[in-house]
């Protein structure tokens, strides 16, 4: 299995390809997407400016020896054949009116090919089913794709990573289970402020001996010290979903864990990683690096020390871990994505109702839908 090393950076970052916080320049973001002997993996994603990501990625990497980073794609939202469905973005290749199981081959190789393409390379060390539908957790085919172009050596190894949004539990676990043999890496929501419902994870992964990578481990820049109570964000800016007063509740909750990280020298983004890490099977950590509006505050370039800074051994204390546990606790903060106890209506692509192969891994995993997957009110 590839080591990509514990901390990563993603194509997401620098507000170009995806609105976190102010959009910095394409050579700046080139420069800090550039991987080093500190920070030798790169996360990029097709969907991201319908391949801009995927080109940015190519100028950073442009002239360094392949094997001196790890590079980590993802594919699954169709822009060569669909159109884009307004904010909903462009749909997964499995939408039944982009037809059936025979077509998934041709969509995967395509779209892996063009993705190396734009990068500028002829491989990636991991492949990843990116926020899949239904049908992508579920569907032999979806894998026996995936499988393939391994097979054929346009990746080491294949993934999936649910999302955007946080949720897909049973999915993700029920997945796990039935393609377990060809999964190896899964990117999961994870960090102090948000550790549910991503935690409910990490026992099937383990079982499956499917490592995770962490990401929003700054959850919405707080752990990088950029936002301050009474910020506002456009309406543009991705953060902005989250509700009312979440900056401040957030800050009050990093000001009671600062001090854990001041005791080992850390800074709060690179607590944030430390708590993740020492979470079997989490093994590296992926933080949006997030230019904010006031100048005063960090940089994504100061950002990116920090993150490279970050101690690989675990420094922090069983006790310590729980503390912090104790302290971000977010059970029931929000209405989850995916399989579902309490949708109603038809099946949508980022939510479905829960089936009994569902319900059967719930049992499994000791988890109740209606109490452990519900937002409460």
């Amino acid at each position: 299995m590839a080591d990509l090393g514990h901390v990563a950076l993603g194509a997401w970052s620098g507000g170009r390809t995806l609105h976190f916080g102010v959009p910095i320049e394409e050579d700046r973001l080139v420069s800090l997407l550039r991987p080093d002997d500190r920070c030798s993996t790169v996360i990029t994603a097709d969907a991201y400016g319908a391949g801009e990501g995927d080109r940015i990625v190519g100028r950073a990497l442009a002239g360094l020896l392949r094997d001196s980073y790890q590079l980590v794609g993802a594919i699954g939202h169709d822009f060569y054949r669909a159109e884009r469905d307004g904010p909903r973005g462009f749909p997964r290749f499995t939408d039944p009116s982009l037809g059936g199981p025979a077509g998934y081959a041709d969509y995967v190789r395509l779209a892996t090919e063009k993705s190396l393409e734009r990068c500028g390379v002829d491989r990636f060390d991991v492949l990843l089913l990116h926020n899949p539908d239904r049908i992508g957790y579920t569907s032999e085919a979806v894998w026996a794709a995936l499988a393939q172009v391994r097979d054929e050596g346009l990746c080491d190894a294949i993934g999936l990573a649910p999302g955007p949004a946080n949720g897909y539990t049973l999915d993700v676990i029920a997945c796990v289970e039935r393609f377990g043999a060809l999964i190896d890496w899964a990117m999961i929501i994870l960090n102090p402020l948000e550790p549910w419902p991503g935690r409910l994870l990490l026992p099937a992964l383990a079982a499956a001996d499917v490592k995770a990578i962490a990401r929003v481990v700054d959850y919405g820049g707080l752990f990088h010290d950029g936002l301050r109570p009474g910020d506002e964000l456009p309406r543009i800016d991705h953060r902005s979903f989250r509700p009312d007063g979440w900056i401040e509740r957030g800050m009050e909750r990093v000001e009671q864990i600062r001090p854990i990280a001041e005791r080992h020298g850390l800074t709060p983004i690179q607590l944030a990683c430390q708590w993740d890490l020492a979470h079997a099977p989490v093994a590296c950590c992926a933080p949006t690096l997030i230019q904010e509006l006031e100048p005063a505050r960090k940089t994504v370039e100061e950002q990116r020390r920090e993150l490279a800074a970050t101690p690989r051994e675990i420094v922090l204390t069983a006790d310590e871990i729980a503390e912090i546990a104790a302290i971000g606790e977010n059970q029931g903060s929000m209405a989850l994505k995916g399989g579902s106890a309490v949708h109603e209506g038809d099946e949508t692509p980022d939510r479905w109702p829960l089936h009994d192969e569902l319900r059967e891994v719930a049992e499994r995993y000791g988890i109740v839908p209606e109490r452990d997957l519900v937002l409460v009110a």
